[in-house]
Order: structure tokens, then sequence, then C-alpha cells
């Protein structure tokens, strides 16, 4: 069973480069993140004729998540307990969807970036990095066996090695210790990371900003996991980061990560 998550950034301009990926990795499942458009406007059908199902959640041009595949979609969740809104009047964004896809629950997350250390949305950002620990380690405390998936565009990036330099990133987001420390609870409360062991070391990246040339200088961050419970760590048989998909016209700023599990 061969999973991805890809930040996308835009389902509507890169359709058919979803399509590609799909076929070119043989996905059985792809959470996509930052889709940017309401359900309405989801261009699902080019899915639908590749024989993937599709959940989606989109409110609007900003955010938005899915879950596309070919093993089932059951038990689609619009959120995760407790999911913090945000803004004036609050309203809980397009940040999280589970479903159950081949006995797996998977979670295609897209966690807030939190903009400027002391802004009122990394404060959000940290908040709802310590509702979805709660809500994690909740799943594993009714059911320690739970096949459970949390993966997506957790915009932190856990280790100096995963940002091309770290003295460019002092004082700024996803670097900072409380966001750090947020990311290790969840993997404290049980979630692995699933693609650093087959993909260790600096320069690793999953995304690189349009500005500056940033791809063809190799300056990128690692800010795209996927975690799992025990069970499904158990089953990993390989990961990898296609950073190919990074390149040529249209590109997404992010790359795709691919998990393989055993059958």
């Amino acid at each position: 069973m061969r999973i991805a998550t890809w930040n996308v950034n835009s389902i509507r301009s890169r359709i058919d480069r979803v399509v590609a990926v799909l076929e070119r990795h043989d996905l059985d499942v792809l959470l996509l993140q930052e889709t940017k458009c309401r359900d309405d406007q989801f261009p699902e059908m080019p899915l639908t004729a590749a024989g993937y199902e599709v959940a989606m959640h989109g409110l609007n041009q900003w955010n938005g998540v899915a879950v596309v595949s070919r093993v089932g979609i059951e038990d689609v969740s619009v959120g995760f307990p407790a999911m913090p809104p945000y803004g004036d009047p609050p309203v809980a964004e397009a940040r999280a969807l589970g479903a159950t896809c081949g006995g797996v629950r998977v979670w295609s997350l897209y966690v807030p970036n939190g903009r400027e250390v002391g802004h009122e949305h990394y404060a959000y950002k940290l908040d709802w990095l310590s509702r979805l620990r709660d809500a994690a380690t909740g799943w594993l405390a009714e059911d320690p066996e739970a096949q459970v998936l949390l993966a997506g565009d957790w915009n932190i990036a856990p280790l100096d090695e995963d940002v091309w330099d770290v003295g460019f990133f002092e004082g700024k987001t996803h670097v900072t210790d409380p966001e750090r420390a947020a990311f290790r609870a969840v993997v404290d409360a049980g979630y692995a990371d699933l693609v650093r062991p087959f993909t260790p070391g600096p320069g690793t990246y999953t995304y690189w900003d349009y500005t500056q040339l940033r791809f063809p200088k190799r300056q990128g961050m690692r800010i795209d996991f996927a975690l799992g419970s025990p069970t499904v760590a158990a089953r990993v048989t390989d990961a990898s980061i296609d950073r190919e998909e990074r390149k040529g016209k249209g590109a997404s700023d992010h790359a795709p990560v691919i998990v393989t599990l055993d059958a």
C-alpha cells in the first residue's frame, strides 16, 4: 500500500500533475493540502476517471485539504476533536480531513503557518498543534493497535539540518523552540517519523520557495512529514521524497512525500 502527502498549492492549477503523480508512483492514497478551492470547485472528474474516490474540504481560496483513494474512503471527519478556530469571528479553517482508507486512518493536515513570532497566528499554530497532540494521544489510548497516519504540511523544521541556513531563519517561524517542541510532542505521543529513516541527512528538503532561485540553489526546508502510529510504523518498507516533481513550469513549491506499507 503506497500513501503520499503533497501540498499541491492549488489543485485547480495542478490537477494534471496530480493525476501524473498518482500514476507515476502507483499511489493507493494521496493526501493533499492547500487545495485552495471550495468543494464545488474541486476538479474531481479527472481523479474519478483514473479510478480514485475523493473526499475534500475547502471553504474558499485559502487552505483546503483532500483525501484521494483507490482503496476506499470511509468515516470521513472534517477537523479533529477540539480543533481550534481562527479569525474574527472565529472559524474552523479547512486544515484537517480524516478518513479510513484500506484499513488505515489517514489525516491530511495543513498546520497553520504562524506568520511571525508573537503574531496571534503563531499562538493559534501552537494551540492547533497542542489540540492535535491531545486528539492523537486519545486515539492510541482508545486503541493502542490503531493504524493512524498523520501526514501533511507541518510548517515546522524539527531539526537544524531541515533548513538550508539556520542563521537565515533566526527569529523566524518554523524553527522556534515552541514549534519544535510541539512537533516532538506528537512524536512522543507515539507517532514516528516514517520518512526520515529512509531519507536522512541535511539537504533533504520537501519545500523550496519560489523566490530567489531557492530550488536550483538547493535552499529548501523539510516541513512535510508523515507520522505513523506504532502499527503503521511497523509496516513501513520504504519512503521517499519526489524532488523531481518540484521541477518544471507550473510546479508546486512542495514535493510529494511517499510511504510504502507492506500488505
